[in-house]
């Protein structure tokens, strides 16, 4: 089973920017949809972003409206890694990020439960 790892959390003000990584272990995942999702306290997990294989290389990015403009999604296959760089920072953006892996692009992108591994989350805190 692969391993995901998120890296590249922290605390940053109010217009910042942040990168967030995810290293994949254990096997390829060139043609895998890799997807962002966040967690705040006492809510629910939410999409925020996947990126997902659609053919000769090319990839399609899907965005939540709420970071839609602010975040990109990217992929270094070369490094098995996954990237969201936040830019614009709000403090509403506070959460734990996770990312994930959906190896057959199963289902609707934006549902969690569609996703087979999850990493263990990285903490965002924007300030005010």
């Amino acid at each position: 089973q692969v391993q995901l790892v998120e890296s590249g959390g922290g605390l940053v003000q109010a217009g910042g920017s942040l990168r967030l990584s995810c290293a994949a272990s254990g096997r390829t995942f060139s043609i895998y949809t890799m997807g962002w999702f966040r967690q705040a306290p006492g809510k629910e997990r939410e999409f925020v972003s996947s990126v997902r294989w659609v053919g000769s290389m090319t990839y399609s990015a899907d965005y939540a409206d709420s970071v839609k403009g602010r975040f990109t999604i990217s992929r270094d296959n070369a490094k098995n890694t996954v990237y969201l760089q936040m830019n614009s920072l709000k403090p509403e953006d506070t959460a734990v990020y996770y990312c994930a892996e959906n190896p057959l692009s199963r289902g609707d992108l934006r549902v969690p439960s569609n996703y087979d591994s999850w990493g263990q989350g990285t903490q965002v805190t924007v300030s005010s």
